[in-house]
């Protein structure tokens, strides 16, 4: 199955840019693949504004986003691969959605077969669920 990932990650700038906001971006800039003016990167991060008034040619694909930026007033060629986004939101109020990291690939084929073996079993427990308190109480 596809990620996930771009699809959220188009969904929340629709919302954003529809909502009059200015959709930004959270990007680890240490990922292979971040072409992005290093001037502009802290602490290994860097914030890009994604608004249509900000950048020329957004591309929000499946693998990367790319687009054409001004830092600084100089032109910049711009390409985040997607699994190097940690966040989106809105600079106004700062609502959006954070990513978590993907895994790597080997940490990914390490853990399938755990999580297969895990859900053919059932998780049979031979404990029972812990009892709860009744939620309604007599009033007098």
């Amino acid at each position: 199955m596809t990620s996930q990932r771009p699809y959220l990650l188009r969904a929340i700038h629709a919302w954003i840019a529809d909502n009059g906001m200015t959709p930004h971006l959270l990007v680890d800039a240490t990922r292979p693949g971040v072409l992005v003016p290093r001037h502009a990167v802290t602490d290994g991060k860097i914030v890009l504004n994604v608004a249509d008034r900000a950048v020329a040619g957004l591309d929000m694909g499946n693998e990367w986003i790319t687009f054409t930026a001004r830092f600084q007033g100089v032109s910049h060629h711009v390409q985040v691969p997607v699994d190097a986004v940690l966040l989106i939101y809105a600079r106004e109020t700062g609502q959006g959605m954070g990513l978590q990291e993907p895994p790597a690939d080997d940490e990914a084929d390490a853990q399938a077969p755990a999580t297969a073996e895990g859900q053919a079993q059932g998780g049979d427990d031979d404990a029972p669920p812990p009892k709860r308190g009744h939620h309604l109480r007599v009033v007098k």
